[in-house]
């Protein structure tokens, strides 16, 4: 749940530390560090405006990741130090990225394996 209200079930979650919950059903995270989502037709606008606004009121929130389902690629919202996003976009399947919040690295060949296009 967003200071903003929205309450969303992101693909891929990501916490450090212990989890803050909304409630005592335990199903609503105040605290990710990581959010990860997969594109798909209906939800990719949603996903890249509106939810990333509200995602953005997360404190704890470092890094946004957008996953591409028609094509090998990957879009990396980072948080700096000043409160601004930077995005790096990652389409080389031989290179890995990093998500550096919380010190792991991917390869799209990974995150692809099995997938066909």
């Amino acid at each position: 749940k967003t200071p903003s209200g929205l309450v969303a079930y992101p693909d891929v979650m990501v916490v450090c530390g212990e989890p803050e919950l909304y409630d005592d059903k335990g199903d609503v995270l105040l605290n990710p560090t990581v959010i990860v989502e997969v594109l798909s037709p209906s939800t990719e606008a949603y996903d890249r405006t509106m939810k990333f606004e509200h995602y953005q009121t997360l404190p704890t929130l470092q890094e946004y990741i957008l996953i591409a389902q028609d094509q090998r690629a990957v879009e990396q919202y980072t948080r700096g130090s000043d409160g601004h996003w930077q995005l790096v976009e990652e389409q080389d399947v031989r290179e890995p990225f990093t998500l550096t919040s919380i010190d792991c690295s991917l390869a799209l060949a990974d995150i692809y394996a099995k997938v066909t296009f």
